[in-house]
């Protein structure tokens, strides 16, 4: 279940950002899970509902702690973009985790663009920076509805 305004933070990351798709996951338990997609195909959402850590881009950004890129989706051989990435309309691709106030991850936020690019440090710092503004109610993981029967 995606969260509608962690979607609007989402589309107005990828603005500022030029990029033409992202995600969201947030950090419960031993996974990360996602809560907004944009330009995302809905069986990628559904492949990438729930990522282990160490896992894709964004299961190894959470991992490692530090941003993860690709400058080629489809192209990529490193073994770090899983099979339903490759299905998301763009190329150069990057996770950013997003540190909470005990520096621990709390979320990881992932955009993508049309084109094949190696982003800079400087721009890895932007993006960054940007990152974190993801609003702390973003990471609350909407719970399934319980049902009174």
């Amino acid at each position: 279940m995606l969260d509608e305004s962690t979607n609007v933070w989402l589309r107005g990351l990828l603005d500022r950002h030029e990029a033409v798709a992202g995600t969201v996951h947030v950090a419960r338990d031993d996974l990360l899970h996602i809560t907004a997609a944009h330009n995302i195909p809905p069986r990628v959402q559904e492949i990438t509902a729930r990522i282990p850590l160490g896992k894709g881009i964004a299961g190894l950004a959470w991992e490692q702690g530090r941003p993860i890129q690709t400058c080629n989706l489809k192209e990529d051989d490193s073994g770090a973009v899983k099979p339903g990435a490759r299905a998301v309309d763009g190329k150069a691709a990057v996770a950013l985790p997003v540190r909470g106030t005990h520096g621990t991850v709390r979320a990881v936020v992932g955009l993508a663009w049309l084109d094949e690019r190696e982003l800079t440090e400087g721009e890895l710092a932007k993006l960054d920076d940007d990152a974190e503004s993801l609003p702390a109610t973003a990471v609350r993981v909407p719970q399934p509805r319980q049902s009174n029967d």
